[in-house]
């Protein structure tokens, strides 16, 4: 039965066995199976299962790259704004041509998404946007850099970025398994808020060596890499299911959220969120100088923004890990009510050192809500429309938060901040309360 000490010649037990091991060894080695010590298997609907897709990787890396050079350029433009103009309302106008894009072209961004090769439509994008930033890079060397022509710079930016956003989510589910989108959806929020935790931190280090011409620049560069990650993945094939032709084609995503129950229910939620509740980002520099009274150019204001863009951070990918697998229309309303309660009291609070971590809950419980909406619209839309219904999306995520912003400002002018915050978090607890979404009818 045992082996003698010499050693002896093998019986048919011990060959099945090492054939056994062979054929698991090389199983392992093709990805056939993903069993290690303690039986580590990937399970499948979470960010790690999603990265496992090459294609997938490829593009979130790149786009990652690419989202903290964008978020370099957010903070240095609003600083360069200011120092151009000393106005307040300049920076305004400057931040809205960033954003205000996306509200009026998201749905033409759309439509190419639907109807034209995505993979190509974001080099396009990503080409256009390089150009303006190397241009709006030299435009801020001069000695007396024109307004005008760093508002129209920006605009063109901005619309390299609305026509960006739809085909860039549109791609995701062709990337991955469908039982592995919600990982997929959770990665891209991560990555958004990673990006917008790194990219100010990298430019409040290289602003005062570099300056604002200096940063546009190494942002004009950092497209690169989303335009080479473009082109690294692979050509997704779309569905040639068109008849409807002109304004009704480019408005197929509203006719189709008219129809469909869910996706009214989302899109109007994200909306909601956005006009309301949403405006405390902006308004932080604010909050930061008047309920806390922090110097909003200091370390501690630096520390509480990335405390929230952290938990946030940690939210998503707490979507596509810890609470794979589990129903949306629940976390999406626990998720949503918590961070009401979480934001009405960041807006009572005056100590700062309160401030970190209920800033961190508000981010958490804040993308927690948002991505398994985004999730929970991704697993449900056909492909022929995702790109239009994205679209809408992104307007009711993106483009509304510039316009809610105008509006709580002069309510904020009248009352106080602090009123602001609060009403927005309790808008928050009814938007959960009220939320209802319903399964589409089986056909």
């Amino acid at each position: 039965m045992g082996q003698g000490a010499r050693g002896s010649r093998k019986g048919p037990a011990d060959s099945n066995e090492a054939a056994a091991v062979a054929v698991a060894e090389e199983a392992i080695l093709e990805g056939d199976v993903a069993i290690a010590a303690g039986d580590l298997r990937v399970r499948p609907g979470t960010a790690r299962s999603a990265l496992q897709s090459r294609d997938l990787r490829r593009l979130w890396f790149a786009t990652f790259a690419s989202n903290i050079g964008t978020w370099m350029q957010n903070v240095a433009l609003g600083a360069f704004a200011y120092r151009l103009s000393h106005s307040a309302s300049f920076v305004a106008y400057v931040g809205f041509a960033q954003l205000g894009p996306v509200l009026l072209l998201a749905p033409v961004g759309g439509l190419l998404a639907d109807v034209v090769d995505r993979r190509n439509l974001l080099v396009i994008t990503n080409l256009e946007q390089l150009v303006f930033s190397a241009v709006l890079a030299v435009v801020a060397t001069a000695q007396h850099p024109s307004r005008v022509m760093l508002f129209a710079v920006v605009v063109a930016i901005g619309i390299g970025n609305a026509l960006t956003g739809p085909p860039l989510s549109s791609l995701l589910p062709n990337l991955v398994p469908r039982v592995d989108l919600p990982g997929a959806v959770s990665l891209q929020s991560v990555q958004m808020n990673l990006s917008r935790v790194i990219g100010p931190a990298i430019t409040g280090v290289l602003l005062p060596v570099i300056h604002a011409s200096g940063v546009f620049a190494i942002n004009a560069g950092t497209y690169l890499f989303a335009v080479a990650g473009a082109l690294a993945i692979r050509p997704v094939r779309q569905p040639e299911t068109y008849t409807d032709r002109g304004i009704r084609r480019l408005l197929g995503g509203v006719v189709v959220a008219r129809e469909d129950p869910l996706i009214r229910t989302v899109l109007l939620t994200i909306a909601a969120i956005s006009f309301f509740c949403l405006p405390f980002i902006g308004l932080m520099p604010a909050i930061g100088g008047e309920n806390l009274h922090l110097d909003v150019n200091g370390l501690q204001y630096g520390l509480m923004y990335a405390s929230f863009g952290l938990g946030a951070a940690c939210g998503a990918i707490a979507v596509g890990s810890v609470l794979a697998g589990r129903p949306r229309e629940p976390v999406i309303a626990v998720s949503l009510a918590l961070f009401g309660l979480a934001l009405a009291g960041f807006g009572l609070l005056r100590d700062v050192n309160q401030a970190y971590p209920v800033v961190f809950v508000v981010g958490l419980f804040y993308f927690g809500a948002v991505t398994s909406l985004s999730t929970r619209l991704q697993e449900h839309l056909d492909d022929a429309v995702r790109g239009r219904v994205m679209a809408l999306y992104m307007m009711g995520f993106g483009g509304t938060v510039p316009v809610g912003l105008l509006v709580a400002g002069q309510i904020a002018d009248a009352t106080s901040v602090t009123a602001v915050i609060v009403a927005g978090g309790a808008i928050a607890v009814l938007l959960a309360a009220a939320l209802r979404p319903r399964r589409p009818r089986a056909a």
